[in-house]
């Protein structure tokens, strides 16, 4: 068997257990998925009103029939931060990824794991997917609440492909950066905390409200930070109006997000695999 074929068939080995793991503890998926559900109700209906009231339909995108106050309320207001909040439940599930490696490395599971005769890329590759296969189910579910409060996106097939491409490419960025979170975590509560950064940064972009309404300091933060252009493009795209030239930014803080992190990850992970 050579080095490839080995590390595949080791990292599904690793990703069975991951998935394992899920099937036996079903509450820790519906909770990461529960949590943006509640940010997700709590903003339209106790801020909807007013808050939808500031946007026009450029804001708001051009499908606001449903039933949640019309164009300029809570309608739109649902359609503007959906991505937002589908970007909180991504961050949400990566959190969860930072606290699993910190648990694996704390309890000595990965130790034993040295003993055996396993490629070593295997162990955060099994972290990585199955963290990725978890978002699929979380997003799936704030999905679904959405469109049941009358969110009403106008994406086409190829919209809404792009849209789940990006999601991926988001949730595949902030694991790898939470799995070298929780290498360099020396507990598990440390690691539970050190990613909390990811669940305020959506709520100092254009995710919750348009940047040109904060005050100058933020709204220079609010604009030159990762979740700004992933929020655009992804509301682009679930509303038909297309992801225009956020697409390039937000593919780019990918990309960077997730070469720097995997890098670090590495050497953190032989760093402590060899101690």
């Amino acid at each position: 068997m050579n080095t490839l074929t080995r590390a595949t068939s080791d990292s599904a080995t690793m990703v069975g257990r991951q998935l394992r793991h899920m099937r036996r503890y079903p509450s820790l998926t519906i909770m990461l998925a529960g949590m943006p559900i509640v940010m997700l109700l709590l903003f339209v209906y106790v801020f909807g009103g007013a808050m939808g009231a500031g946007l026009g339909d450029a804001a708001a995108g051009p499908a606001n029939s449903g039933g949640t106050g019309g164009v300029g309320g809570r309608a739109a207001y649902l359609d503007y931060i959906v991505p937002g909040i589908l970007l909180i439940a991504v961050a949400m599930v990566a959190q969860g990824t930072a606290i699993a490696v910190a648990t694996d490395m704390t309890e000595g599971v990965i130790a034993r794991f040295r003993t055996m005769d396993i490629a070593r890329v295997s162990v955060l590759t099994g972290h990585v997917v199955g963290a990725l296969v978890q978002t699929v189910v979380a997003v799936t579910i704030v999905v679904g609440v959405a469109l049941l409060l009358g969110f009403r996106p106008s994406a086409g097939p190829l919209d809404w492909l792009a849209a789940a491409g990006l999601l991926a490419a988001v949730a595949f960025a902030l694991t790898w950066l939470t799995v070298a979170l929780g290498l360099v975590s020396d507990s598990v509560e440390t690691a539970s905390n050190t990613p909390m950064p990811l669940m305020f940064l959506p709520f100092l972009s254009s995710g919750f409200v348009p940047t040109d309404t904060l005050p100058t300091g933020l709204r220079w933060f609010a604009e030159y930070q990762p979740f700004t252009p992933m929020s655009e493009a992804l509301r682009g795209l679930l509303m038909g109006t297309g992801a225009g030239d956020s697409a390039v930014p937000a593919l780019a803080w990918c990309a960077v997000i997730a070469l720097a992190s995997y890098i670090w990850a590495k050497r953190l992970y032989n760093r402590r695999s060899a101690g």
